[in-house]
């Protein structure tokens, strides 16, 4: 069995936004050689996220304006966490968005459904934060 591993690095200039790292994972299972197995991706950082949905701007749009619903940024004071700190909202947008994502990897090819695409979230931007691939397979 082949194990292959890679960070990925993004720095988003916003407090929050939202990235299609497909790319760049095709790009490292083509560097793994793995035709058949799993690739895991996820988030490195606690107010970071990785998700599968469909790339289209109005649902990012709308998960943006949910996510702030749930868990607003403002006020700051809000929170028990926020004392010395601004990014209680991101830890929760976090958990409500996910950690990570596995995809089968059939084919030399993810073997996603229709749309799906794999993104990574941020919620406390404006600095480097990283992505870890695994993938294990023949």
């Amino acid at each position: 069995m082949k194990s292959f591993r890679k960070e990925l690095w993004f720095n988003v200039p916003a407090r929050r936004g939202f990235v299609n790292i497909t790319p760049q994972v095709e790009e490292c299972l083509r560097e793994s050689g793995v035709s058949e197995g799993l690739v895991l991706v996820n988030a490195m950082h606690i107010t970071a996220s990785v998700f599968i949905n469909d790339d289209e701007s109005g649902l990012h749009h709308d998960f943006d304006i949910w996510l702030e619903k749930l868990a607003p940024h403002e006020p700051v004071s809000g929170y028990r966490h926020n004392v010395g700190e601004d990014n209680a909202d991101g830890h929760l947008k976090r958990q409500i968005m996910g950690r990570e994502v596995v995809v089968a990897i059939t084919g030399r090819r993810l073997d996603f459904g229709p749309w799906e695409q794999i993104f990574y979230g941020e919620f406390d931007g404006r600095r480097r934060k990283r992505v870890l691939v695994k993938i294990i397979g023949e």
